[in-house]
């Protein structure tokens, strides 16, 4: 019986081998990867594209044939050649190779490069090292590694609808896809299959790493600008392109469903359902921030997560939440479930008028403890008490009106103030050169954390005759004035579309970040160079210019690359000598400069004023200790000039070690200080502030008897140097020349427009 049980169990168990044997025979191999495909994900491990890109450029060669080397994976293959993560003994560089599938012995010596537990990770032997590696086991495998060599988690992993690729979008970009979470390269791999469903996929800085999952082929299209509806079809835009889509008759016709907002609703590719969004309201935009818009009439109004903003004038465009202008009314805004859905941007932009957030005494902050003004003329007092709802209080001429925070009026937003007639607000609580400053248009008063924010909405022509007072003397020629008073408005134009202040309900603060205004008090001849001047600006290529300007020049300017871009990107700014035949030095050169900037006779139209040329001397232990990691400063050279002259970069020489500070602004603010003494050209002094006057410096050292050092500045201009010199057009206005031809010599290409 024994016995019996024994072969028994000996028969069970060989039944089992066998039955094992045959399960794993007939269990499919896992699936393997391409090696174009995980050698993309391995170079993306520590590289972007644009550095494997930027990284082949640089080597010069490939170590593919000339004729394979229009393969996409080929920057990606090279890299890792170079970076010793592949050899071409192991892995020949060919299209073959790169087409065929990952081995064992290929993913091992990749790993052991990452680090030696990743090699052990994979698991190769002399049975599997020719054998595809399988998929999934990559990516569990990579994984791993990303978390050893990209410590700042720029790998990532996105969830997203896809709505659009070369093969179904005519407007895409080559090897483009897009996505509801923005647009991704996806070099080597295959998407149309996943077309409007929700994906995970792994990227690394705009280019796709991997299809990781198809997460739903349920999808909703939210927000979206549906028009075109003709025939059964109609066009839709999504994101920044447009599809076509096909009407079921059961939605309605195409026709009356075009021209409106809505929801789409998919179901695996196909279109199931559309929710229309007729509701809409408009009014002046007070305010814009990340999640709420407040607009006249309504309040504060909360955005719905898929906001959008469309441009529905001339040629359709998808804008962002910044091109929603404060201030003005150009928008109808579709409204559904309580929230703000879309923006409908339905008229062009007109600058007629500005909102300027004005900052407290000294201009050292945007917010007031309180406030005290007094109205001139009779003003109505107006401010919300909720639910969209006002409430208004008459004032009377020559009434006092004090707020401070934590007013009733303030708990549901702000509070107005509209005289009835011009310069119909005086603010007694801050002070400017002129005294207590007085302002036309409207108040707006609100409470923020910090204090009380004020906004002065007003006329743009009337807020340039309080900037060009503010900004240049009104003792100037009249054809000089007019030049700044193009200049200033044309800067308006751009910084209302700039809005920077758009949390507050404003465009520009009222300081030197800007241009000043209302510090000075109002001139008939400020006035009349604005009214004379009236709606003109300066444009170029149908674009407003930057209309850069300063207070003085050395006798040249230099371009855009002052504000450390390419000075082509700006072409109406150019680096030219002010003068009649307006030619270009090229003062690049430190002896050519140091010569041109220590005469002070060269000739140009701003010679004559005191700052065209200065001197200073600024210590050592001055700079020793400003500048740290150097020890004590030994020496300075300027070692890299732009156009013009002006110092970009300066090599800082100490005791303990060098620097290199780079841009004109930089240099200006290490070598500045409230404690240096600038002598001017006319003999002059003043003190000097935390930035030197300009970039425009030659610097002598020099060695006392007792072993001090100390560095004279050979200065020249007040400014950054770039665009118009206010001193140099004052000179041109001087010997006769109009505005039309001061702009033309400052911003040269350019066009005179009145819009």
């Amino acid at each position: 019986m024994k016995n019996k049980m024994i072969l028994w169990t000996a028969g069970m168990i060989s039944l089992v081998v066998v039955l094992m044997i045959i399960i794993v025979s007939l269990e499919p191999p896992k699936e393997g990867i391409t090696r174009s495909q995980a050698f993309k994900a391995a170079a993306l491990l520590t590289a972007s594209r644009e550095e494997c890109e930027a990284h082949q450029k640089a080597a010069g060669r490939s170590h593919f044939s000339a004729k394979e080397q229009g393969n996409w994976f080929v920057k990606y293959m090279d890299y890792l050649y170079d970076e010793d993560y592949l050899t071409e003994e192991l892995t020949p560089a060919n299209l073959t190779t790169a087409q065929g599938l990952l081995t064992y012995r290929e993913a091992s010596y990749l790993a052991a490069r990452a680090g030696s537990s990743f090699k052990a990770r994979v698991g190769a032997n002399k049975h599997n090292q020719d054998s595809p590696y399988p998929e999934e086991d990559w990516w569990a495998l990579y994984g791993a590694m990303a978390k050893e060599l990209d410590p700042e988690g720029k790998i990532t992993d996105v969830t997203a609808v896809l709505y659009g690729t070369p093969s179904n979008l005519e407007q895409a970009a080559s090897w483009t896809a897009y996505t509801t979470e923005g647009d991704y390269g996806f070099e080597g791999l295959a998407l149309d299959a996943y077309m409007d469903c929700e994906i995970r996929f792994l990227a690394r800085e705009g280019e796709m790493i991997a299809m990781r999952e198809l997460v739903s082929e349920d999808v909703t299209y939210p927000n979206v600008w549906l028009t075109d509806g003709s025939e059964g079809h109609f066009k839709v835009y999504l994101g920044t392109l447009s599809r076509e889509f096909t009407v079921n008759g059961k939605m309605g016709k195409a026709e009356d469903l075009e021209n409106n907002l809505v929801d789409l609703v998919l179901n695996r590719g196909r279109l199931v359902k559309i929710v229309l969004k007729k509701d809409r309201i408009n009014g002046k935009v007070l305010s814009v921030t990340e999640d709420a818009i407040e607009i006249e009439g309504y309040g504060r109004l909360e955005l719905a997560p898929n906001f959008n903003v469309y441009k529905l004038y001339g040629d359709f465009k998808t804008l962002s939440l910044k091109d929603i202008l404060v201030g003005y009314n150009l928008q109808e805004f579709v409204a559904a479930d309580g929230k703000l859905c879309a923006a409908l941007v339905e008229r062009q932009f007109d600058a007629k008028t500005i909102r300027v957030l004005l900052m407290n005494t000294g201009f050292k902050s945007l917010f007031h403890p309180s406030v005290e003004l007094t109205v001139h003329g009779s003003a109505v007092l107006e401010y919300d008490v909720g639910e969209g709802k006002t409430e208004s209080e008459e004032l009377a001429d020559g009434a006092l009106f004090q707020i401070q925070p934590g007013d009733k009026r303030l708990e549901n937003g702000r509070l107005e103030i509209r005289p009835a007639g011009d310069e119909g607000i005086t603010i007694n609580s801050i002070e400017r050169a002129q005294g207590n400053p007085t302002y036309s248009g409207s108040l707006e008063i609100r409470q923020e954390a910090d204090g009380l924010v004020l906004v002065n909405d007003l006329y743009l022509e009337d807020y340039l005759t309080k900037v060009v007072p503010s900004e240049m003397p009104s003792s100037y020629e009249k054809e000089a004035l007019k030049a700044q008073a193009v200049c200033a408005r044309t800067y308006a134009y751009r910084q209302i579309q700039g809005n920077a202040y758009s949390q507050f309900g404003a465009h520009v603060d009222d300081s030197t970040n800007y241009q000043v205004y209302n510090n000075k008090e109002t001139d008939e001849k400020t006035t009349a160079a604005v009214k004379e001047t009236y709606g003109k600006m300066l444009f170029y290529e149908d674009k407003a210019v930057e209309a850069f300007y300063f207070s003085t020049s050395c006798g040249h300017t230099t371009d855009g690359s002052v504000w450390g871009s390419e000075g082509a990107k700006l072409p109406y700014l150019q680096a030219v000598e002010l003068r009649e035949r307006r030619k270009t030095q090229d003062l690049t050169d430190n002896a050519a400069f140091d010569a041109f900037i220590r005469n002070p006779d060269v000739p140009s139209y701003d010679s004559s004023f005191p700052m065209y040329r200065w001197e200073t001397d600024v210590s050592s232990d001055l700079l020793s200790g400003k500048i740290g990691g150097v020890g004590t400063v030994q020496n300075l050279t300027v070692t890299k000039r732009g156009p013009g002259g002006i110092a970009q970069e300066l090599l800082v020489e100490g005791s303990g070690g060098n620097t290199t500070i780079k841009t004109q602004g930089s240099i200006r603010s290490t070598l500045g200080d409230p404690g240096l003494s600038i002598a001017k050209k006319d003999g002059s002094v003043m003190e000097g502030s935390d930035l030197l006057p300009s970039a425009f410096i030659s610097i002598e050292k020099r060695s006392a008897d007792d072993g001090t050092i100390s560095f004279h500045i050979y200065g020249g201009g007040f400014g950054h140097g770039a665009g118009m010199s206010q001193n140099g057009a004052q000179g041109m206005a001087r010997e006769g020349k109009d505005y039309r031809e001061i702009l033309d010599f400052f911003y040269k290409g350019t066009e005179l427009r009145e819009q």
